[in-house]
């Protein structure tokens, strides 16, 4: 026993120098992670500050919450919007205006054909005849720029000026 004892006394100032270095670097180590946690809490706070919740759980679920009605929302305006896409090609927007002249004897650009069509030239050609006894009025309908009526060299020209305007 007397051994161990005078292989510990030896041995005493290493081992409690070592202990030392150790609760030296333990105490260290303590203080550096003390200011990250502080650094960490400060950033806690200021992220949580106006925010009405108490945790960062609360916050997270409210955040959740939102981003849903969000996307609920962004799925009702894609919705829309393709409704809107596949009703505008069919909307009369072209509109080709030809005047003149159905009766040299009139003298004046008085006559007209109207072409009203969308992007598949489906629509209508209106033709206005004016002569000296009276003015008539045509409507002749269209589907992909064809009638099933005999179609002027007035109106196909009206049609072919609302197919440019696009």
């Amino acid at each position: 026993m007397q051994e161990l004892n005078d292989l510990i006394s030896d041995q005493l100032f290493a081992l409690v120098g070592a202990l030392a270095v150790l609760v030296l670097w333990l105490l260290v180590w303590n203080f550096v992670q003390g200011a990250k946690l502080r650094k960490m809490r400060r950033k806690y706070e200021l992220m949580m500050k106006g925010t009405g919740v108490e945790d960062l759980e609360s916050l997270l679920l409210n955040l959740k919450i939102q981003l849903d009605e969000v996307e609920e929302e962004h799925g009702k305006q894609q919705r829309q919007l393709q409704l809107l896409e596949s009703i505008i090609p069919k909307q009369k927007a072209k509109i080709g205006i030809k005047r003149y002249n159905a009766y040299a004897e009139t003298g004046s650009d008085l006559s007209f054909s109207i072409a009203i069509i969308n992007e598949m030239k489906d629509g209508v050609v209106l033709t206005g005849l004016f002569n000296r006894d009276g003015s008539y009025v045509y409507a002749k309908p269209l589907k992909q720029g064809e009638s099933t009526y005999l179609l002027s060299s007035e109106e196909r020209e009206a049609i072919i000026l609302a197919e440019q305007e696009g």
